[in-house]
């Protein structure tokens, strides 16, 4: 399923209230102060850490290719008293009239693209629209599978309106070949006494170093850069970077 179906309806509106970590929005003011404005976020989602740097003052836009969820942006931007520009367009079609000094993603979103086609034509759209000397800041990973112990727990919380939700991991494939992790979650919120469930399928493409180094070159983006979590060069061994692309 693709990233643009995924995150619709109930799991566009639990989404960020139950996910596992919030990105830090100091970490992507540095990176926007470092690299310049105007910048853009891919896969901006609910708004974090938009709209914190939209209250910062940074000239930086997002884009997202779930139409709901940038409702939920939206309306977080207007309970914080901010301007968002926001585009509802697809990575890899990618088309606006503005060129970035750095275009990046708060987290590794990117492994949403469901094959390297994709990927290869959201490299391309990105590079097309890099500044001259811009860069593009892109976080990568390789999932873990779920071990038997975690298979079927449930992650809960409270959502803002008091309501009782959760997402369960019910069942997981997993193709080292393609590269690719399918995991079945069901998201459900209770009002009242009455449950509302949609499960969904929640897929992952992750590339090895060489493969989109490949992409990128094919793309005519030259990797600047290969980053572990520390900000460090990373090591062969890690499976968490980001991946830092200028034009070529």
């Amino acid at each position: 399923m693709e990233a643009a179906d995924f995150y619709t309806g109930l799991v566009a509106e639990l989404y960020e209230p139950l996910r596992g970590s919030v990105p830090e929005a100091a970490e992507y003011l540095g990176l926007i102060r470092r690299f310049g404005e105007p910048a853009l976020e891919l896969g901006c989602g609910g708004g974090d850490p938009l709209v914190e740097l939209r209250a910062a003052g940074l000239d930086v836009e997002g884009v997202d290719s779930s139409a709901d969820i940038l409702r939920v942006c939206r309306a977080k931007a207007h309970r914080a008293g901010v301007d968002v520009v926001v585009h509802h367009q697809r990575m890899e079609e990618l088309d606006l009239d503005r060129s970035y000094r750095l275009i990046f993603l708060a987290g590794p979103s990117f492994s949403l693209l469901t094959d390297d086609a994709i990927a290869l034509r959201a490299l391309e759209r990105i590079g097309a629209h890099l500044a001259p000397g811009g860069v593009a800041w892109i976080p990568l990973f390789v999932p873990e599978p779920l071990t038997a112990e975690e298979l079927g727990m449930t992650r809960t919380a409270v959502d803002e309106r008091g309501d009782e939700i959760s997402v369960s991991f019910l069942s997981q494939q997993r193709d080292e070949l393609a590269r690719t992790q399918r995991t079945l979650l069901r998201y459900r919120r209770v009002t009242g006494g009455t449950a509302e469930v949609v499960d969904r399928e929640w897929e992952l493409h992750w590339h090895t170093r060489e493969g989109f180094a490949a992409l990128a070159s094919r793309a005519g983006l030259t990797v600047a850069g290969v980053l572990g979590e520390d900000g460090s060069p990373a090591e062969p061994s890690e499976t968490e970077i980001t991946v830092v692309l200028s034009r070529e």
